[in-house]
């Protein structure tokens, strides 16, 4: 599989993604936390979403021969590095990106305030993203 394969792949797992959180976001905050089924999907979906586009940002890095990333973080300020994403993306991907942590790794201390602010209001930044990343493949 080629690298630009991989990016076509990611690029289209991240859309997935993407229109399964949109069916979630006629609900309110409340009817998702009341609902354990609809929270854990949302926390799932929203978790896949986020590392899609790590991933994704991930196999540019590969595609356009630059320096390895120590942490996932790291891959959207070398693509903002390389002129391929500008700062307040980059900055917002890596915000993407502390929150995909909390979802992984601190899920006891999930704010369900923030999830539903990412879920109505931040996938907007994936969907940047996606656009920066589809006019340099």
């Amino acid at each position: 599989m080629t690298n630009l394969t991989v990016i076509e792949n990611k690029i289209s797992s991240v859309h997935k993604y993407l229109a399964i959180l949109e069916k979630y976001k006629t609900y309110s905050q409340k009817e998702i936390i009341d609902n354990i089924d609809r929270r854990g999907a949302v926390e799932r979906y929203l978790y896949l979403a986020i590392q899609s586009t790590i991933d994704l940002a991930e196999a540019v890095i590969v595609f356009k021969n630059l320096r390895k990333p120590s942490t996932m973080s790291e891959s959207f300020h070398i693509l903002h590095e390389a002129g391929i994403v500008p700062v307040d993306l980059t900055d917002q991907m890596v915000r993407m990106t502390g929150f995909r942590n909390i979802i992984a790794h601190d899920y006891e201390k999930l704010n369900y305030d923030i999830m539903h602010d990412v879920l109505q209001n931040r996938l907007e930044n994936i969907e940047n993203f996606l656009e920066v990343i589809k006019k340099i493949s």
